[in-house]
């Protein structure tokens, strides 16, 4: 375990510096089919991270955002995000990471999440805990809705997806939201500085990292129907405590329980 968390780590960190030979320079933007963005530094960032793997465990398979799955023999797979936040590395925005998860028989149990642009380590491997730049980090242990801060992606993703209401209902009885968005809200979570964070659009890629750093630091994650996955387009990350309020919220308005804004 720790050769293999050793080895995402530095690869994370090699691949990921790649990235700031282009931030702030208004890279060269293309538009993938389903119209979220990619430049070079995202693809330059997931061949580096595809090749290191390559050469140390060819037998891996691995699924990366730009480059798709490449098929292996053994049953572990890494999952890559070279750039989440492209959105925010494109405008010049340091919140952006590299996300390395690694699975094995279908289980999360290694991620890395690191920030090239703010140079902060997030990483957690199964029954050693979640670490924030050396340092074991733990969720907060705030149980209830009206005094927790609610983290999101895009709101327009809700809105897209048919949460409008769900969204606003839970904003207004919680304290605070602030919309941090992709990898950073959850480090927040796992760190204590928030209580819940929901996605209403997202991949594997996405989350591979991140279900295993919640979960060490004390956390929970599934996606809106309660599941712990990251194969589904939703996801909730909490300290554990809310969590169940914050789904029975869900499944009341995909019932059709109208949360009233």
């Amino acid at each position: 375990m720790k050769e293999l968390l050793d080895f995402a780590i530095a690869t994370a960190k090699t691949a990921g510096d790649i990235t700031l030979e282009y931030f702030g320079r208004r890279p060269k933007i293309e538009w993938k089919i389903d119209r979220t963005p990619v430049t070079q530094a995202d693809k330059a960032c997931e061949e580096k991270i595809i090749a290191n793997i390559q050469k140390h465990y060819p037998d891996h398979a691995i699924l990366g955002e730009e480059f798709g799955t490449i098929e292996g023999k053994s049953d572990f797979k890494w999952i890559i995000d070279p750039i989440d936040g492209t959105k925010n590395f494109i405008r010049g925005i340091p919140m952006y990471g590299t996300l390395i998860g690694l699975e094995k028989s279908g289980e999360c149990f290694l991620g890395v999440a690191y920030s090239p642009a703010l140079k902060e380590l997030v990483y957690a491997a199964k029954g050693s805990g979640c670490f924030a730049n050396g340092n074991r980090v733990a969720v907060s242990n705030i149980g209830v809705l009206d005094a927790s801060l609610m983290l999101y992606g895009s709101f327009k993703a809700f809105d897209d997806g048919g949460w409008r209401n769900l969204f606003f209902w839970l904003a207004e009885r919680t304290t605070d939201q602030r919309g941090y968005g992709d990898y950073y809200g959850y480090t927040l979570i796992a760190r204590g500085c928030g209580e819940f964070m929901l996605e209403a659009a997202v991949s594997p890629w996405d989350l591979a990292a991140i279900k295993i750093i919640v979960e060490e630091a004390g956390g929970r994650f599934t996606n809106f129907d309660g599941e712990a996955t990251i194969y589904s387009p939703t996801a909730v990350a909490s300290n554990g405590l809310v969590h169940d309020t914050v789904l029975d919220a869900i499944q009341k308005f995909k019932s059709g329980v109208k949360c009233e804004t």
